[in-house]
């Protein structure tokens, strides 16, 4: 499998108080991953929280990940900062422990115009030799690429893919074959938001970027799987058992209920880094009754403790 393509697992990166990366629990989470055969991993995307990382715990985290993967799973690391330079530093670091591809989110104080966001992508794309995919996330930087940025984007050496939000108004079967008729068809389209994983991947999309596969990647790859093989009721199915998760997603916000999930699954436990707060005891428990509502069983889950 080609590591833009099918399912891409973002775990959460767990880290102390002070930003300091617990590597045991890194290794843990990405070999809970490879274990269950996803395409490839998202290390450091924004559900790996990038961005309150320093380059120092950054590239620890991506050791530990080289090392506990082992060949079985191509990883994608996360590259994104504030400054050219600096992105620059990432992705040579990403190159050298050993990654296999770079995701890179044009992260900014001051807005970005079209033309500078084009250069900032060329000159990290020039400092590696590892792919790079674009990471269009607009409700996080407040950027969002234009067809025609995509279509020069596609024309770079080292770009190959392209992570895209899902379209305001879910009409994926024409975004994606909008896409398809421009220049940017060079590039892997795949997106993210996972309640549209459904519908992203029985359109055909080429990956999905996917947060509930860093924790529950089995469910994603049961849909990947019945979507290749356009068994649409298989999909429906899995789809609806998850349905409380994606209402979840979308009121308190994937990373949040990533977080909680890790600890009910036993995978970590850590709270996110501040001045994002951990969800309130209520929503605690709403999100592990929805975890266990996707096995099926209909019986209450164990309390969460407040």
């Amino acid at each position: 499998m080609a590591l833009f393509e099918g399912i891409s697992a973002f775990p959460i990166t767990p880290a102390d108080e002070h930003g300091v990366v617990d590597v045991e629990g890194v290794a843990r989470l990405v070999t809970h991953l490879a274990d269950a055969r996803v395409d490839s991993i998202g290390l450091l995307g924004s559900t790996g929280t990038y961005a309150y990382l320093s380059r120092t715990e950054r590239r620890r985290a991506l050791r530990a990940a080289v090392k506990a993967v082992a060949g079985r799973t191509p990883l994608m690391v996360g590259v994104g900062s504030l400054r050219t330079d600096d992105a620059q530093d990432l992705a040579r670091d990403a190159e050298a422990e050993g990654a296999d591809g770079l995701l890179m989110a044009p992260v900014s104080y001051t807005p970005l115009t079209q033309d500078e966001a084009f250069e900032h992508y060329v000159a990290v794309a020039a400092t590696t030799r590892l792919p790079l995919c674009i990471y269009n996330n607009p409700g996080t930087t407040h950027f969002n690429f234009s067809p025609a940025l995509l279509d020069r984007l596609a024309e770079v050496p080292n770009i190959a893919a392209v992570k895209m939000p899902l379209p305001a108004n879910c009409a994926i079967n024409a975004d994606l074959a909008d896409m398809r008729a421009r220049t940017m068809s060079k590039l892997a389209i795949g997106y993210s938001g996972d309640w549209g994983m459904a519908d992203a991947l029985l359109a055909g999309a080429d990956a999905f970027y996917s947060v509930l596969a860093g924790f529950l990647p089995a469910q994603a790859m049961a849909i990947a799987k019945s979507a290749a093989d356009q068994d649409r009721h298989e999909v429906a199915r899995v789809d609806r058992q998850l349905a409380r998760l994606w209402e979840l997603f979308r009121e308190l916000g994937s990373l949040r209920v990533a977080y909680v999930a890790a600890a009910e699954l036993s995978l970590a436990t850590v709270t996110p880094p501040r001045p994002i707060l951990p969800v309130s005891a209520d929503d605690q428990r709403r999100i592990a009754k929805a975890l266990w509502m996707t096995t099926g069983d209909e019986a209450e889950p164990p309390e969460v403790a407040a």
